[in-house]
Parts: C-alpha cells; sequence; structure tokens
C-alpha cells in the first residue's frame, strides 16, 4: 500500500469551529490520518497535512474542499496571504520519489471531480499541470480572488483546466497539484516597512536571481513584516541559509529579525541539515537522530511481520 501526503491551504485562519468542521471531513475517511493541522489570523489561513492511501487522500481532500466551499465566502475575506480560493491549494506530496506519478493521477481525478460536483474552476499546477507556463502557483494564481474574477471568463489564458469559465460566487477557484516535499518557512522582522520585506523577498527568491529553489513573498502582518518563503528543496538552501540571507539584508536596512516560523510539518533531513551547517557537524547524518532510528526498528519489525 502506498502512501501520500496531502497538505491543503484553506482561507480561513480566524474561525477555530470553521477549521474543526474541514478537519472533520477529511478525517472522517477511513485510512486517513490527520498528522497537523496550523492556522494564522493574520494570513487568515489554515494549512492542514494528513496521509493515506492515494484513493482515500483524494477522498478526503474533496471532503476538506467541499467543506471549504460551504463554510468560506471569500467577499468577506481578508488576510496577509494571497489566495483565491477558499480552498486554495491542495497539493499532493509523494513520500517516495517514484510515487510522483500516483501523486498527479490523484490531483487530475479530485480536480475533475471538484469541477462536476461542486462547480468550482480548478487549475493544475506544479507536477499536475497540464501547461507548462502554469507549473507555478504564482502564476494560476495572478490577481488573486477579485482579479481572477474578472480575467477568468475574457480572456483564454485564465480559463481553468477543468469547470466553468467562472468562478464560484464564494468559493472562487482552487488550484490542485503534485509536488516534491518542501519547507514552508517565515522571517518577521521589527519593521511595518512592506517594501522593504517585499525588496528582500525579490532578492532571495530564485525567479529574481537569489537562492536556488527558493520562493518568497513580502507581507504585512498585524505586528509588522514577513518575507514569506517556500523552500522547494532543503538539500539546496535550508532553512539557515534562508535566515541568514533574510537577516543580512535586514540589517543592512537597520532593521532586525523578531522571530522566524516553519508552517506546518517538513522533514526530518531538514532539522539534521540546519544541524549540520550551523554547528559545522559535517559528518552529522539522520542515523544518528534516535527517533529516526527507533523508527526504522519499528517499521522493520511490522515488515517482518507482513512477511510472517
Amino acid at each position: 500500500m502506498t502512501v501520500v501526503e496531502c497538505v491543503p491551504n484553506f482561507s480561513e485562519g480566524r474561525r477555530p469551529e470553521v477549521v474543526d468542521e474541514i478537519v472533520a471531513a477529511i478525517a472522517a475517511v477511513p485510512g486517513v490520518h490527520v498528522l497537523d493541522r496550523q492556522s494564522d489570523a493574520a494570513h487568515n489561513r489554515s494549512v492542514v497535512t494528513f496521509a493515506g492511501p492515494a484513493e482515500a487522500a483524494a477522498e478526503a481532500a474533496f471532503g476538506g474542499v467541499a467543506a471549504a466551499a460551504r463554510l468560506i465566502d471569500l467577499n468577506v475575506h481578508e488576510g496577509a496571504h494571497p489566495r483565491f480560493g477558499a480552498a486554495d491549494v491542495v497539493p499532493f506530496v509523494p513520500l517516495e520519489d517514484d510515487d510522483m506519478a500516483m501523486c498527479v493521477a490523484a490531483a487530475h481525478e479530485l480536480g475533475a471531480r471538484i469541477a462536476a460536483e461542486l462547480r468550482i474552476p480548478v487549475y493544475f499546477y506544479e507536477a499536475a499541470a497540464r501547461r507548462e507556463a502554469r507549473r507555478g502557483l504564482a502564476v494560476v494564481r495572478e490577481g488573486g480572488f477579485e482579479g481572477l474574477r474578472e480575467a477568468i471568463g475574457r480572456e483564454p489564458g485564465r480559463a481553468p483546466d477543468e469547470g466553468p469559465p467562472r468562478l464560484h460566487p464564494t468559493a472562487g477557484a482552487v488550484a490542485v497539484g503534485a509536488r516534491a516535499p518542501l519547507v514552508a518557512y517565515n522571517v518577521d522582522l521589527e519593521s511595518d516597512d512592506l517594501a522593504l520585506a517585499r525588496t528582500i523577498a525579490t532578492a532571495v527568491r530564485e525567479r529574481d536571481g537569489g537562492l536556488p529553489c527558493v520562493k518568497a513573498i513580502g507581507l504585512a502582518l498585524d505586528d509588522g513584516v514577513q518575507v514569506s518563503m517556500n523552500l522547494t528543496d532543503h538539500r539546496v538552501t535550508s532553512m539557515a541559509a534562508a535566515y541568514a540571507a533574510v537577516a543580512e539584508r535586514a540589517a543592512a536596512a537597520g532593521v532586525l529579525v523578531r522571530r522566524s516560523e516553519v508552517v506546518g510539518l517538513l522533514p526530518e533531513a531538514a532539522l539534521v541539515g540546519v544541524a549540520r551547517e550551523t554547528l559545522r557537524a559535517s559528518g552529522l547524518t539522520q542515523a544518528q537522530v534516535l527517533e529516526s532510528r527507533i523508527l526504522d526498528l519499528v517499521l522493520a519489525g511490522e515488515g517482518e511481520g507482513g512477511a510472517s
């Protein structure tokens, strides 16, 4: 049985009762395990991480999208994070490299079902993209809910991959994708200078000549500004390297870092990489992590039991 991860992002981070209902719809599917949920009031966004067999994961994702469509109205939604859907993005993530094709198939099946049953337009991105130009989420979500509402029916390039060429009146659209594991990592600054945060984000992201495998935007929060990043390959650019790049540019402007945060879950190897880099412990490996070795023993024991 192949297990995949799914990490949907919902445009609600201020009403816990709404997030509870969305998570309950996901958890109700047999074989699916909710691993984590995080809500952010400033972003007005929640990230749910769950895992299960691909078919069950797609069923759970549909339940979450349907609940979000019923409970969230983007016409009255406000938050720092870009969004164009009540269920904004739904990525499937392989836990083994060879399982990407399965995640792409799950994404396409889910997208077709969302369009047919919920009448919500669907855009496929990353490995699930049907057009090379739509691999990047920023391209798909350009203009947000309000911008796409005007463009979707009159600009051929903004037509959805599945569903009607018009936004759902309250739930907007949804981006469904398949991608490799990433680290969602934010650095908050002791400043309310949004222009500075955006300048730093531009400087550190790969698209504009910055750090490889880094996507970044500058956001305004209630208590300052933030450089919000996705590290698409932590082996290439680690959290430590991303933090240092932001902190250095902020310091050049006379601004300190207030804090940083990881959103959702991250691979254990990403933490080992940070420890190796910051402690100059070049020989440190995952095999030296106690919990990792214990898990290996547990999994090996399960495998032996299944073969008997």
